[in-house]
């Protein structure tokens, strides 16, 4: 894994430019009435764009493990008068949020610095609904380069069950990868999981 950094990719001005918000969402096919995890939320740039597009009848759940980034993020929520945000302190291994409870979920240039991305990714399971997707957002370039070579990626989610739908250019921001993830009861067992390598 990559050390954690920094709250955010690049500034917001430029991934605005290339209009990275709108195609995730667009791609993901999230819309009114959703519930959406915006794992590793950082600074909130997908948050705070994925919110209004929610309304009416859903949300997001913006989720971190660095307590500092959800303090930061709760105050410009505040700010901002967004008010269909739910804050969720993650942990290394499980995003900790309510079983049952997503639609969708993406994760924004974090995978290379998730600890454990096998038990994450076997734990988020049970909280996404029957036909939600995982976005993934990240560089095509080795892990410490903070990247996650698209290879590794597929191997990686497919020792915990999640299958590859497709895969997305987005300029200077990477590339997206969208997954399914296997039904609650078709999650391999950890015991049989192998380590991919790069």
């Amino acid at each position: 894994m990559a050390e954690i950094v920094a709250p955010e990719f690049w500034n917001e001005t430029d991934r605005d430019g290339i209009g990275e918000a709108t195609r995730v969402r667009e791609l993901m096919g999230f819309g009114p009435g959703d519930v959406v995890a915006d794992i590793g939320a950082g600074t909130g740039y997908h948050t705070v764009r994925l919110a209004p597009a929610l309304e009416p009848g859903g949300r997001v759940v913006a989720e971190d493990v660095v307590p500092e980034y959800l303090a930061d993020l709760q105050q410009r929520l505040e700010a901002e008068g967004i008010d269909n945000v739910d804050l969720v302190l993650g942990d290394y291994h499980d995003p900790r949020i309510a079983d049952g409870s997503l639609d969708g979920a993406i994760l924004v240039h974090m995978y290379h610095e998730i600890g454990q991305p096998y038990a994450f990714f076997y734990n988020l399971v049970p909280d996404l609904v029957e036909g939600a997707r995982v976005g993934i957002v990240d560089l095509d370039r080795p892990t410490e380069r903070h990247g996650t070579p698209q290879a590794l990626l597929e191997c990686e989610l497919g020792q915990v069950g999640y299958e590859l739908v497709s895969t997305h250019d987005l300029d200077r921001s990477g590339y997206l990868a969208i997954y399914t993830p296997p039904s609650l009861d078709a999650r391999p067992n950890p015991s049989g999981m192998r380590a991919c390598r790069s």
